[in-house]
C-alpha cells in the first residue's frame, strides 16, 4: 500500500514540477449569469426571488507561481436581476484574491475571497437608498483551463452576508427592500501578456 501512495505522490509531484503555466499580467473578460438576493415588498409579504440574467465583466489580473499559484484580479462587473416590480441593475468593482493548484498542465482549481465595491445601482424608475454596505466580501471558487497564455475560467461567486437596500418611489415612500448580495456563475476568457 505504501508503494501505491509513493507512486501517486511521485506522479503528482512530477506533474506539478513540469506544469509550465504562464505567469505575468493580463486582461480578462466574459459573461456572468447572476441573480441578486430576495426582494421584500413589505414586512408582511413573502420574499420574491429574482430571475437570473446575463451580465458582463472585464478587468486585469496577475498570476504568479507554479504548481501552487496566486491570482489577484481587479474586475468591473455589471449585473441585472428581474423581479415582478422591476429590474435591479448594479455596477461594481470586484477584487478577488485567488489561490489555486495546478492539477494537470492545462487544468487548475482555485478559490478565494472577493472584495466588492458597489459603484452604482438602480431599480427601474425608483430610487435606491440606504444600501447597508458599499463594500462587501464574497467567495469565488472555480476551475480553469489554460493553453499557454490563453485561459478560460468557470467560477461560482456568492456574497457572504445580507446587504439590503431600501427602494423608494417618486413620492419618497418606502416600497420594499432588496438583498443586493450577488450569486452568480462566471465564464471568463483571459490572456496573459
Amino acid at each position: 500500500m505504501k508503494a501505491i501512495y509513493l507512486c501517486l505522490f511521485t506522479f503528482f509531484m512530477a506533474i506539478g514540477m513540469h506544469a509550465q503555466s504562464a505567469n505575468g499580467f493580463g486582461f480578462k473578460g466574459g459573461i456572468n449569469y447572476n441573480s441578486n438576493g430576495s426582494y421584500y415588498e413589505s414586512a408582511l409579504s413573502a420574499a420574491e426571488n429574482p430571475d437570473g440574467n446575463v451580465g458582463y465583466h472585464f478587468g486585469v489580473f496577475a498570476k504568479f507561481g507554479g504548481f501552487i499559484f496566486a491570482k489577484p484580479e481587479l474586475v468591473y462587473t455589471s449585473t441585472k436581476s428581474d423581479y415582478s416590480d422591476g429590474t435591479f441593475k448594479m455596477q461594481k468593482i470586484d477584487a478577488p484574491l485567488l489561490a489555486g493548484v495546478k492539477l494537470l498542465e492545462f487544468l487548475n482549481v482555485f478559490a478565494g475571497p472577493s472584495f466588492q465595491y458597489i459603484i452604482d445601482s438602480d431599480f427601474d424608475n425608483n430610487d435606491i437608498r440606504d444600501i447597508e454596505n458599499d463594500i462587501t466580501v464574497g467567495l469565488n471558487i472555480g476551475v480553469g483551463f489554460s493553453l499557454k497564455k490563453i485561459g478560460v475560467d468557470l467560477r461560482y461567486e456568492r456574497g457572504f452576508s445580507n446587504n439590503e437596500a431600501t427602494i423608494i418611489n417618486d413620492n419618497n415612500l418606502n416600497i420594499g427592500r432588496l438583498d443586493t448580495r450577488p450569486e452568480q456563475f462566471i465564464v471568463s476568457l483571459s490572456l496573459i501578456l
